[in-house]
Formats: structure tokens, C-alpha cells, sequence
């Protein structure tokens, strides 16, 4: 008697969707009739965040030579993911084909909602809160030949399949990673501990991930108490469903990881979506003005300078800021680095969620830094423009916080690095370039975590003047060169994008209906 009202519900449901669908799908019939055209649309939904909306836009301007209709739908969440509009602005004025959807009215969600101190517990809440409005802005475009999502925001796949439209999913981050996401339920059933008390714990049997410490896993899924640990876990399990999922990566860097996620062993029971691997997909060199740290570089000499840099949402204590520029005087390396404010100590989302103020530099550093190394190094303030300096002639390593836009841009310049990770997913990034790509130096930890002065003067020296700091360097042109292969006339990449996009003009909406 229960189940009855709850099957008509869903029956209700199903048609007032279906009513909807042909409704959409009966204007759009009318439009193409007045217009005499008729055009392809894929939609794109990236997380927020300022790097997964530019790897996504990146992702649409692929598509621009394939004759679609190009939609990003962003949903503004009410904390700091960086200047989202003037990005987009900048973009709908150089690429007027790709069109961007706001979802509106915002969604309005307190920062606390999560009791998580994982910032990604609560940007799953806000996607989920804003489908309803997916929904609609879908219904909109109706037909559409795709959703291409970012991993982040698995839950849209319901919503779109409501529509009959058929789901991929953008995978942001590498291969490696994505293997490690589709071994979490296995992990989950075999470890009764959460994964950060296995201290001494080392996983060797992860299908096409290299050797890792149990405690080198994402952020997210270390302790199994937390919300993030289930968001995950739910994540693993729903994103194989999809149609398939889009790899920001090409063959030859990830070979151990691609050929385990082809061959299925990821997912031991149950079927493997198409992996697809179109990357490096990472921004143009666009330095969007004159600085006057890009006309310092251009008076350097060639591979000279270490460029330090730790993404929009890498923080550092004032301790630990200190540390760094004593490392830095001490290398006597010219240098360029990217300062931003330390986190408030009651902020237990290390600034990710918040927007921290300008630092104060003469307060952070140590007395008299700037003026001893004015003829060496640059110092600025909260933000420079990555791809642009790491492209620069003068640029010989970068010191990353190992987040995997900044590693493609790094390996797409040549330039080698030091690893240093902070967050997410970043300690699993740092062994396979450390141990597998061979392209970074590791930095190493004390026990409270922080990386002392010296620690920092002998891993730069290391990058900059050592023969294993050349052997590097070599790698990473040889990486570079790949990677260019890749995505050109004849690459792996580029030849796996056109059998894709050619394949979802072959979709009709509403066949699974």
C-alpha cells in the first residue's frame, strides 16, 4: 500500500518531464524551420572554481572547429573561486561562438553548511542545490547532443538524463587520478581504517597507480568520518555510468594509468566507460597586458629564473612564508614569486572558501628581504598571470603546489619542477611525477609539515645547477615535445577528440528515452 502513491509519483514525474521535452523540443522545431538552420548544441558544467572554469572553456574551444552550438553554464557560489567575470567577459568578446548561462537566481548557502574542513564536501552541496536550475537552463537549449560535466558535479547526470540527454563526464585532473577514483569502492570494502591512520600503510596493488603511501591519497578521502570521504565514494560509484569520460591527459604521459583504465581493470566488476584522453588541454598565452614582472623576465638570461607559484587557493603560514624566502636568499637563485596572504587562523578551510586580503610583504618576510634581493628576485602580490611567465624564455624551473592545470602548463613550456604539494589531490600528482614521469624534485617535510629554509635552498640548487636538475630538464622538453605531438594533425590526442565529437553528431535526443 505504501509503494503505490511513491510509483505514481515517479509516473507523474516522468510524464510532466516528458510533456516538457517535447514542448522544448517542438519550439526548437519551429526555430529551425524559420531559420533554415540547424546546429549541434553541447553544454558544459564546470564545478566552481577558477581552474576547472577555464580547463573547461579550454575543453569548449576544442569543439569550436566541429560546427556546434557551445554553452557554459556557470553558477556562481557565494565564495572566492577568483574573477570569474572578467575571465568570461574576456572570453565571450575573443570567442563570440561559445555562450555562457548564469544560473539564476544564485544559490545562497551559508560557508558553515558542511561541518567538513574539506572545501570540496561543500561545493558538492551547492552543485546539488543548483540542478533544479541545470535542469532548466537544459530545457532551454533543448535539443542538446551532450552534457559535458566536470567530475564534480556527477549528480547533473540525473538531471540530464530526465531530458534524454546522454552525459559525459570532463575528468579535470590526470588518469592517475581517475584510476584512483575508480578503485575507491575496492579500497573502501578491503581498509576498515581510515586511510590517514595508516601511517606506515603503502598501496601497491592500485590498478595503474604507482606505488603510494596510504596517506598520499586526496585529500578528501582520508578519513572515512568525514562528509568528503562519502561524496567521494558516491563519485566513484556514479560517474561510470556515464557515456564516457574525458581525460585531460594524452597517451604518452600516463601510460600505466591509460592502459589500466582501457583495459577495465579499474572497475573489477562492473563495465568501464570509453576513456577518452584529449589533453594537455590548458589556457592560451595570454599576458593580458604589460606587467612589470614579464619586462623584468625578458632582462634575464635564458633558463635562469625559478618561478615559485602555489595556485589561487595555495596558502602559507607566515612561518612558513619566512622559511621560504630565507631558502630563497640563501640559493642565490634569481627568482620570481608569488606571495598571497596567510589563511585566518579560524578559517578551517585554509582561506579556500574566503578571499584573503593583499599581503602585507614588509610584515610577512623577513626584515630587509626585498631590499637584499632587488637585483635577484621579484616578489608579487597574490597573483600572476602562470602560463604566460612559465612560457618565458627566462624561466628555467617552477616550484608547484602540483595541482594539475599548473603541471600541464609547466610540461607544455619545458619547464622542470619541484613538487610541493598542498591539497586535494596534489601528494598522489607529486609521486607520479617524482617516481613515474621522472619531471619534478619532491620537497620533504618535517614532522608539523613545514619545509625549512634549507630544505628549500638545497631543493632549488638541486632544480638549477645539479646534473639530476639537467636530466630533468631534458625529460621535461622530451615531455613537452610529446605533448605537442599529441594535440596536432596526426596525434593521439587530437585523432581521439574528432572520433568523439564526430560521435555526438550522431546522438539523437530522446533515444533513451
Amino acid at each position: 500500500m505504501k509503494a503505490t502513491p511513491a510509483v505514481g509519483g515517479q509516473r507523474s514525474e516522468m510524464l510532466f518531464h516528458l510533456l516538457e521535452l517535447h514542448a522544448a523540443r517542438n519550439k526548437h522545431q519551429m526555430e529551425e524551420e524559420k531559420t533554415g538552420k540547424k546546429k549541434s548544441c553541447l553544454v558544459f558544467y564546470p564545478s566552481p572554481g577558477m581552474g576547472h572554469l577555464v580547463s573547461m572553456v579550454e575543453l569548449a574551444k576544442r569543439f569550436l572547429p566541429y560546427s556546434f552550438d557551445l554553452t557554459v553554464v556557470v553558477a556562481e557560489p557565494p565564495y572566492n573561486t577568483g574573477d570569474t567575470a572578467s575571465y568570461i567577459r574576456s572570453v565571450a568578446g575573443t570567442h563570440p561562438s561559445i555562450t555562457f548561462h548564469r544560473l539564476l537566481p544564485p544559490v545562497t548557502l551559508p560557508l558553515d553548511a558542511s561541518p567538513s574542513t574539506n572545501h570540496e564536501a561543500f561545493t558538492y552541496r551547492f552543485v546539488d542545490l543548483n540542478n533544479p536550475l541545470l535542469h532548466d537552463a537544459l530545457l532551454r537549449k533543448i535539443p542538446v547532443s551532450a552534457l559535458l560535466l566536470d567530475f564534480f558535479c556527477f549528480a547533473s547526470m540525473e538531471y540530464a538524463a530526465r531530458l534524454g540527454i546522454p552525459s559525459y563526464v570532463y575528468y579535470t585532473s590526470s588518469a592517475t587520478c581517475l584510476a584512483v577514483t575508480f578503485n575507491l569502492p575496492t579500497l573502501h570494502t578491503n581498509c576498515t581504517s581510515s586511510l590517514k591512520d595508516m601511517v606506515d600503510t603503502v598501496l601497491d596493488d592500485v590498478p595503474g597507480v604507482p606505488p603510494l603511501p596510504a596517506s598520499y591519497m586526496p585529500t578528501p578521502v582520508l578519513d572515512r568520518e568525514d562528509e568528503a570521504y562519502w561524496v567521494f565514494l558516491r563519485m566513484s560509484m556514479e560517474i561510470p555510468k556515464c557515456r564516457g569520460i574525458l581525460v585531460n591527459t594524452f597517451e604518452a604521459l600516463e601510460p600505466r594509468a591509460m592502459r589500466a583504465l582501457s583495459e577495465g581493470a579499474c572497475i573489477p566488476d562492473g563495465p568501464t566507460p570509453r576513456i577518452f584522453p584529449i589533453g594537455p588541454v590548458i589556457a592560451a598565452d595570454n599576458r593580458g597586458g604589460e606587467w612589470e614582472y614579464l619586462s623584468w623576465l625578458d632582462s634575464q638570461s635564458a633558463k635562469s629564473v625559478v618561478f615559485l607559484c602555489f595556485g589561487s587557493l595555495g596558502l602559507f603560514s607566515a612561518e612558513q612564508l619566512k622559511e621560504i624566502a630565507i631558502g630563497l636568499e640563501k640559493s642565490e637563485q634569481r627568482f620570481l614569486w608569488v606571495v598571497r596572504s596567510p589563511p585566518s587562523p579560524d578559517d578551517k578551510t585554509a582561506g579556500r572558501l574566503s578571499v584573503p586580503p593583499e599581503p602585507d610583504l614588509e610584515a610577512l618576510l623577513p626584515k630587509g628581504f626585498m631590499e637584499r634581493t632587488r637585483n635577484m628576485g621579484m616578489v608579487v602580490k597574490s597573483w600572476a598571470p602562470q602560463a604566460a611567465i612559465l612560457s618565458h624564455d627566462s624561466v628555467g624551473g617552477f616550484v608547484t603546489h602540483c595541482g594539475w592545470n599548473s603541471i600541464l602548463e609547466a610540461i607544455c613550456a619545458g619547464v622542470p619542477m619541484v613538487a610541493w604539494p598542498l591539497y586535494a589531490e596534489q601528494k598522489l600528482n607529486k609521486v607520479f611525477l617524482t617516481k613515474e614521469a621522472q619531471l619534478a624534485i619532491p620537497v620533504s617535510e618535517e614532522e608539523n609539515g613545514l619545509v625549512t629554509a634549507a630544505e628549500v635552498e638545497k631543493r632549488l640548487r638541486e632544480l638549477m645547477e645539479s646534473e639530476e636538475g639537467k636530466g630533468l630538464r631534458e625529460r621535461t622538453v622530451a615531455t613537452r615535445d610529446a605533448a605537442m605531438v599529441a594535440v596536432n594533425v596526426g596525434g593521439s590526442s587530437l585523432a581521439v577528440l574528432t572520433e568523439f565529437a564526430e560521435s555526438l553528431k550522431q546522438l539523437s535526443i530522446g533515444d533513451d528515452l
